[in-house]
């Protein structure tokens, strides 16, 4: 198995246990359930599903020198994840997000950036890493001064030293500082550096402005509009609506880095679509499309072709939505 470093994002979730239909009309009290404080983000998220399935990441981010930042730490390394390459900010506290999950519907956050803010990347140690996973750019924004320009220079960095290069996205607030920036630009001059593009399809026209996408062309489209920007492997999730695989040629993907040369002519200009797993019981969709890409990432590192690669992402985003185990052999059963 290839050795793997997931970097950005890192926060603390504050999840309240919310009845179905809870208000907030001023003035109001409310009664609710107890509240769980946990790691998350998209390197905690990623981290613990390639955990699970045996092939356990180094992470790396930036935490406050705070009670909060402890904990996260302390709760990461308790999964026996890698945590020496969190490192800690003396100006900044921990970056949190509030999820408002009421019983049985989709979440929604109240987000705090926090050291998030500090987080450049420079400091990614990439010795002996044969892929990198960046993580949520928009929620840090260290990542973005000069129109991006530093996480251009870490997923270049990457490719100079032969490390195939992942990205995901969030959803971005077009009413916020981040919102107001260029991503038509930003995509423009990353997607070139990255290898495996895997954002869900809310999180990549909130950041285009391209409006609704509810059909199979217009997905398709969309991911080619992404090949044609430079990435090698693209995949969008639609939710409900499952996902899409789509591969750039064979020479883009033999420029790919160590994990993607050898899968060139297998993987290479092809198409996969990959429906929604059955749902018995909804636990949390908090992380589920970073369950996904660290599905693809382990089918990808593990030799898989892309349509198994596909119908691993699904499984495993279906299993972190319901709250069941993740292990390496349900995973590999498409």
């Amino acid at each position: 198995m290839f050795n793997i470093a997931v970097a950005g994002h890192v926060c603390a979730d504050l999840t309240p246990k919310l009845p179905l239909g809870i208000g907030m009309t001023p003035g109001h009290l409310y009664d609710v359930g107890p509240l769980t404080i946990n790691p998350g983000g998209c390197i905690v998220n990623v981290g613990r599903v390639l955990h699970a399935l045996d092939a356990s990441p180094r992470l790396a981010g930036m935490v406050g020198d705070d009670d909060l930042g402890r904990a996260v730490v302390r709760d990461i390394a308790g999964t026996g994840l890698d945590t020496s390459e969190i490192r800690v900010s003396d100006g900044s506290g921990t970056s949190y997000s509030i999820v408002i999950e009421p019983a049985g519907m989709n979440r929604s956050f109240w987000h705090h950036t926090g050291a998030n803010g500090e987080f450049d990347g420079t400091g990614v140690d990439l010795a002996g890493i044969d892929l990198l996973h960046v993580g949520y750019p928009s929620l840090v924004p260290g990542l973005l001064t000069d129109d991006g320009a530093p996480l251009v220079a870490l997923m270049q960095r990457a490719r100079r030293e032969g490390v195939t290069t992942s990205l995901d996205l969030a959803v971005v607030d077009q009413t916020s500082p981040i919102g107001q920036l260029d991503w038509h630009g930003i995509l423009a001059r990353t997607l070139p550096e990255v290898d495996v593009f895997s954002p869900s399809l809310d999180d990549l026209t909130s950041a285009l402005e391209t409006g609704p996408v509810s059909t199979k062309e217009g997905l398709l489209a969309l991911a080619d509009e992404m090949i044609e920007a430079g990435a090698g492997i693209v995949m969008l999730s639609a939710g409900e609506d499952g996902l899409l695989v789509r591969v750039a040629s064979a020479e883009r993907l033999a420029a790919g880095g160590r994990v993607l040369e050898s899968l060139s002519d297998a993987w290479a200009g092809s198409t996969s679509w990959a429906p929604a797993r059955d749902i018995a019981q909804v636990v949390t969709t908090n992380g589920a499309g970073d369950s996904a890409s660290a599905g693809l990432l382990y089918g990808i590192a593990s030799g898989l072709g892309p349509e198994q690669a596909a119908g691993t992402a699904t499984l495993v985003a279906s299993q972190w939505i319901q709250g069941l185990p993740i292990a390496a052999g349900g995973a590999g059963r498409n």
